[in-house]
């Protein structure tokens, strides 16, 4: 799964604003603000709906390895 972080920085690498993302992804913005701030766990499949979108706009998320944390990378 997707951390807080991930999202962030995802949407900031993209250039994604959270209302956007709310959008594309069918997630209240209120719910992504919240889970981005650490204010409270999200349900499995609306994360899913948060990745999916974020994949389509071109995220790449890394999982943690012997190189570092997890992270995201964008598509080229």
């Amino acid at each position: 799964m997707i951390s807080p972080a991930q999202i962030r920085m995802a949407r900031a690498g993209l250039g994604i604003s959270v209302k956007v993302l709310a959008e594309r992804s069918g997630v209240a913005d209120s719910t992504i603000h919240r889970f981005e701030a650490g204010r409270g766990g999200m349900q499995t499949g609306t994360l899913e709906r948060l990745q999916t979108a974020l994949e389509a706009a071109g995220a790449i998320f890394t999982s943690a390895d012997a190189s570092g944390g997890p992270g995201v990378r964008l598509k080229a």
